[in-house]
């Protein structure tokens, strides 16, 4: 059987499971950009992300191949461990799901209540790699089987199936469908049906940018391991594209992929959830954060943005809106040079715009006798207030420095 047929078979058998996810016209964003802009909600799926179709696919065939396979292991802290233990459920098997010690409870929560006793979670590991070593150990000694989060064929035609509802959905060919990627499965899988079945529709790839694995793959000809990884947007900081996915997805220009920086995602978070009521995960806004760099070419089009999940922790949130503030210049931190003598601090008071509010305001250095480091944050409603305030500073001769982008030592002090 071909690809586009193997996937169309997958999506009848993941009826078993759960309907289709919703194909919808977003009014909102079809305006903003002068287009017509659907969102494939794969954030409402039962486990809020497109994770569940790869593992129900892999794991339905390897019962079939090998029917006394009962035993199922994954390494995952997130949406891949969460779609195995309901599969693992569904088909009535044992999971075995390896996480990071450092996994938040909550996801830790989700995934046991998705299983149920149909899995067993085993915490080991500070880094991700570790417990992927633990993983890959223990199936080799107990003879289970490991399921990949993408670097699977059975994985890959499982993803492919959101490219198989999104052609039935629209009843049309899209011009152009927006893509998230991680380590590639849902890029493979998506592309790989509409290559088949819808060769005219165009794609962009968006990968964050602090986890290119990619752009790096294309450059180099190969999957090649990224010597670091920003782990912001966990859904997709995946530090090397897979084999498989790679040869599914080594036609794509590089011109295709596109890079979003983890704050800017901040921005289209909020946008979603204040205007639309749209929760969404970092990975999960990768598609729509890049539609301002597309404006002129979707102009007119139809275009598809898969929204990848929502699996989100709201105690994230302060920490999403201090990014996104950042991002647009409405934030900043600064670490000012305060000279230690009567009016001083009044002096710089006076500076402030009546916008700037004063977040942070911290002495580095109390013992200084003559001039101490202070460590401030300002929060304002224009980013221009702070050419403003720099430019007053400047001609009162305080020194300072801006150390809001320092990611050193942002993360020192901030």
């Amino acid at each position: 059987m071909d690809f586009a047929n193997s996937a169309r078979a997958c999506a009848k058998a993941l009826r078993e499971l759960f309907p289709e996810t919703p194909l919808q016209r977003n009014d909102y964003l079809s305006a903003k950009y002068d287009a017509d802009i659907w969102l494939k909600r794969e954030d409402l799926s039962p486990v809020r992300s497109y994770k569940i179709r790869g593992a129900f696919n892999a794991m339905r065939k390897v019962r079939v191949a090998q029917p006394d396979q009962r035993r199922f292991v994954c390494a995952s802290a997130g949406n891949h461990a969460q779609g195995v233990a309901y599969a693992c459920r569904h088909f009535g098997v044992q999971g075995v799901i390896f996480m990071p010690v450092t996994t938040p409870q909550q996801k830790i929560d989700k995934t046991r209540a998705f299983g149920g006793p149909a899995v067993e979670i085993i915490l080991t590991g500070d880094y991700f790699d570790q417990t992927l070593a633990a993983a890959k150990a223990f199936c080799a000694a107990e003879g289970a089987h490991f399921l990949s989060p993408f670097d699977d064929d059975d994985v890959i035609e499982g993803q492919a199936t959101v490219g198989v509802e999104i052609l039935e959905q629209l009843g049309q060919t899209p011009d152009l469908i927006i893509l998230p990627v991680g380590g590639g499965g849902l890029a493979s899988g998506v592309t790989g049906y509409f290559r088949a079945e819808a060769a005219a529709t165009d794609f962009r790839f968006v990968e964050p940018l602090g986890g290119a694995s990619l752009t790096v793959a294309l450059r180099d000809g190969g999957p090649t391991t990224l010597a670091q990884v920003n782990s912001f947007v966990d859904g997709a900081a995946v530090a090397r594209l897979g084999d498989a996915t790679y040869r599914m997805l080594c036609w794509v220009s590089p011109d295709a992929v596109l890079l979003a920086p983890e704050d800017r995602i901040c921005i289209t978070m909020l946008q979603m959830l204040n205007v639309e009521g749209i929760v969404l995960e970092p990975a999960g806004a990768l598609s729509l954060d890049v539609l301002p760099d597309l404006a002129a070419q979707i102009r007119g089009k139809t275009v598809v943005c898969v929204t990848s999940g929502g699996n989100f922790d709201f105690e994230r949130l302060p920490e999403v809106r201090e990014r996104a503030q950042r991002f647009a210049g409405l934030k900043k931190y600064f670490i000012l040079r305060m000279p230690q003598r009567p009016g001083a601090l009044r002096e710089f008071l006076a500076m402030l715009g009546p916008d700037d509010d004063i977040t942070r305001f911290e002495y580095l250095k109390k013992s200084a006798r003559n001039f101490g480091s202070v460590l401030i944050g300002i929060e304002t409603k224009q980013a221009q207030s702070f050419a403003d305030l720099f430019a007053r500073l400047d001609g009162a001769g305080f020194i300072y420095r801006d150390v809001t982008t320092d990611e050193t030592l942002a993360a020192f002090l901030i």
